[in-house]
């Protein structure tokens, strides 16, 4: 029960902040990236998640696997990119799963485990883009990410 209600906090919390961030586009504006629409489709999948709107949940989650198989999407060409790009399309279809059978837990969770992939995927995309990423298989060390 203390499990639950540590998710449901962390859930509100999220939901807070992504509907104070959140806004209409303006008259103007370009178009929403690829990350951009990725990420309003988890704003809104947490916002089924919290009112219990599967619907909404279902939708969100496919559109963020659409949004995945985007090329725009497609940032790098690792073997650890694609495990995080896979990774990401499990949890969403998890999730859109779940919602059919309206299991509100089972969604959360699978919400849970796909913002954790987007944190690690992107963690991955910075340490690449700037050349710190040590060979796979090996931990980082000072040394490899000073260059000695």
């Amino acid at each position: 029960m203390k499990t639950y209600r540590s998710l449901c906090c962390v859930l509100l919390v999220a939901l807070a902040t992504a509907l104070v961030a959140g806004g209409q586009p303006r008259k103007g504006d370009p178009p929403p990236s690829a990350m951009q629409r990725k990420l309003g489709h988890a704003q809104k999948a947490l916002e089924g998640i919290a009112l219990n709107d599967f619907d909404g949940i279902v939708r969100s989650a496919d559109g963020l696997i659409d949004a995945s198989r985007e090329a725009s999407f497609q940032v790098l060409k690792t073997r650890r990119y694609e495990l995080y790009a896979d990774e990401f399309r499990r949890a969403a279809e998890g999730m859109r799963k779940h919602a059919r059978v309206k299991n509100t837990d089972a969604a959360a969770l699978s919400y849970v485990d796909l913002t954790l992939t987007c944190v690690k995927c992107h963690q991955h995309v910075r340490e690449e883009r700037v050349g710190l990423a040590p060979p796979v298989g090996r931990p980082a060390t000072a040394a490899t990410l000073t260059g000695e």
